[in-house]
């Protein structure tokens, strides 16, 4: 499926601002799952590209103002076209980050004893001759979508994966982070994956999240799990970046002088060509 991506972030300061650093993960990359046909990043000021320990393509760029600039507001943009192939089981490139260091806890996606034992009715890989495959995960996907109820608003970026799972309720990033942290528990390698989900319906999670889980550490084969739709992605879903947590490849992360209160809109819309 071809689908064009628009994602326009709009800032608004009741003051001045001074100073802001602001760095983005708003860049897909073309790999098993999609293929890039263009793609742009606008800022208000030139932007820096690297690419960041997970593999991610991350801009920065920085706004110096006096205060008589009188700058109160500020736009972010990124649009392209994506072809996506649906494929859900890969194989990390070799310069990509070993499987072991996504099972080091984060302090959003912590494993924990009441997560593990939760995980192990779904998944045993601690038992005799016990194989985990994709009909497991998916299991446990299940599971997890149950205890933790999709609902808007009802949590926020700093909610860990034990609060969501103790208050049974959140949203995609948490339903990701408690199936990360519960694979963790259990000694699998696991990954939170932010990017972008298109259905009419559904237009809320047009900025989504999910899971990468680690099949075989020595091959490197990963499956990746939309845990909010209990599925393996398919030609709906298009990654942005990956990393540990949410705090490793938020869209766009930043720090600012000066601007007073803040307010910030995000306008997403996905469109298939």
């Amino acid at each position: 499926m071809k689908l064009h991506i628009s994602h326009i972030t709009r800032y608004g300061y009741t003051q001045p601002l001074r100073y802001s650093l602001q760095t983005l993960w708003l860049t897909p990359q073309s790999g098993p799952s999609q293929t890039v046909r263009f793609w742009s990043v606008g800022a208000p000021e030139k932007l820096y590209a690297l690419r960041d320990g997970f593999g991610n393509t991350v801009h920065s760029y920085t706004v110096v103002r006096h205060p008589t600039d009188n700058l109160r507001g500020s736009l972010v943009n990124a649009a392209g076209e994506v072809q996506t192939l649906g494929i859900a089981e890969f194989v990390d490139a070799p310069d990509m980050s070993h499987p072991l260091l996504f099972l080091r806890p984060t302090q959003l996606a912590a494993p924990h004893p009441q997560l593990a034992a939760f995980g192990r009715r779904f998944v045993n890989p601690a038992a005799a001759d016990a194989r985990v495959d994709v009909s497991m995960l998916l299991a446990l996907s299940r599971g997890v979508a149950g205890v933790v109820s999709y609902q808007k608003n009802s949590t926020n970026v700093e909610t860990t994966a034990q609060q969501a799972f103790e208050a049974g309720a959140g949203v995609c990033q948490d339903q990701a982070h408690v199936m990360v942290a519960i694979c963790r528990s259990l000694g699998l390698p696991a990954r939170y994956v932010s990017g972008y989900f298109y259905a009419a319906n559904e237009p809320d999670l047009a900025s989504h999240a999910w899971v990468d889980i680690c099949l075989d550490v020595a091959s490197r084969r990963w499956v990746s799990i939309d845990v909010t739709h209990s599925c393996l992605i398919d030609q709906r879903h298009v990654r942005l970046a990956m990393g540990t947590d949410y705090n490793a490849c938020p869209p766009i992360k930043g720090v600012r002088q000066g601007g007073g209160e803040e307010s910030m809109t995000v306008d997403i819309t996905i469109e298939p060509v």
